[in-house]
């Protein structure tokens, strides 16, 4: 196998193993909703992270903290995006919606991150670029109303689904700007970064929900136990690190293609842990945001190929580059 052929599978590995871990983050938020509040889950998800994260990050931030001064704005909206934000709004949906629906609508991500990239890095959008991001969103709506028109007439959407919508363009937001980070910020530091500031920016709004929220420690099991340390070491350690190894080798908007692996990942994973069963409205859905996103992709990748220039993303491999709006489509 020569060496491209390699990376590509490489790059392809990492995309897999991070939509796997999340998908499996989404059945947990789902499956464990009575136990843990949805804030105090991810305060204590990337409170435990940081921990793992410090014997190994911190030697690498040796001599490199003035480069964490020079670009604590852009870790501090990483953080704020891709640990607080967008993580919170995934568990409070999963506290009123079925993990199916929410993966299912996740799918249309790559709508979001190609919709930042144009918003963000001023790339023009094409006229079939535009059309995959209509088709995907209709996809949206077809799982949004249950299949029935009548319900958004009347906008009678479940408050989970709202959530999950809501989560991904901030998703979109995260996914581009992480290409900014210079090549020395790369890998575990980076992630230490991001766990570390999350925390504090999560503290608050976790102490406020605490105490309205029932108490923990009745319910606290050891299956909720094993639950949480799922969500810190491989929903946030090891898939970040996936995620952001292969936004550095392919971009934001062709590592975003791989996205829908997680609707599949946590349909099957729903369907084996929680008893869930798709319905067909969930079928016209996601058929309709795969045929979006195949419709864009196919475009851009004519226009531009699919091996445009690495970015900036912190991993082993990131070097400098352009914008991330220059990379074909994918998160």
């Amino acid at each position: 196998m020569n060496p491209s052929a390699l990376r590509t599978w490489q790059t392809c590995a990492l995309l897999a193993l991070a939509n796997l871990f999340w998908a499996g983050n989404w059945v947990v938020g789902r499956a464990l909703r009575e136990v843990w509040p949805p804030l105090t889950l991810n305060f204590w998800r990337w409170l435990l992270a940081a921990l793992i994260l410090i014997p190994i990050a911190w030697p690498l931030l040796r001599g490199k903290w003035h480069l964490v001064r020079r670009h604590a704005a852009l870790l501090c909206m990483l953080a704020l995006t891709g640990g607080a934000m967008f993580q919170s709004m995934v568990y409070l949906g999963l506290q009123r919606t079925t993990t199916t629906n929410a993966v299912l609508i996740s799918s249309a991500a790559p709508m979001f991150v190609m919709l930042c990239s144009w918003v963000i890095e001023r790339q023009k959008a094409t006229q079939a670029q535009v059309v995959g991001v209509l088709l995907s969103f209709a996809g949206v709506l077809v799982i949004l109303s249950h299949g029935d028109p009548a319900l958004l007439l009347h906008m009678d959407i479940h408050a989970g689904d709202a959530w999950i919508l809501l989560g991904m363009p901030v998703w979109g937001v995260y996914s581009v700007l992480v290409r900014r980070l210079p090549p020395e910020l790369r890998g575990s530091a980076f992630l230490f970064a991001m766990s570390a500031l999350t925390v504090p920016m999560l503290a608050g709004p976790m102490l406020v929900e605490s105490v309205q929220a029932a108490p923990i420690l009745p319910g606290l099991t050891l299956g909720a136990i094993i639950g949480l340390a799922y969500t810190a070491v491989f929903a946030s350690v090891i898939a970040f690190t996936c995620w952001n190894r292969a936004v550095a080798a392919v971009g934001p908007n062709t590592a975003s293609t791989s996205l829908p692996l997680m609707p599949l990942f946590g349909t099957v994973l729903a369907m084996i842990f929680l008893g869930e069963q798709p319905q067909a409205f969930h079928l016209a859905g996601i058929v309709t945001i795969l045929a979006g996103i195949a419709v864009t992709t196919r475009t851009t990748n004519a226009a531009k190929g699919l091996s445009s220039r690495p970015g900036d993303a912190p991993s082993a491999s990131a070097t400098p580059a352009g914008p991330a709006a220059r990379t074909t489509p994918a998160s």
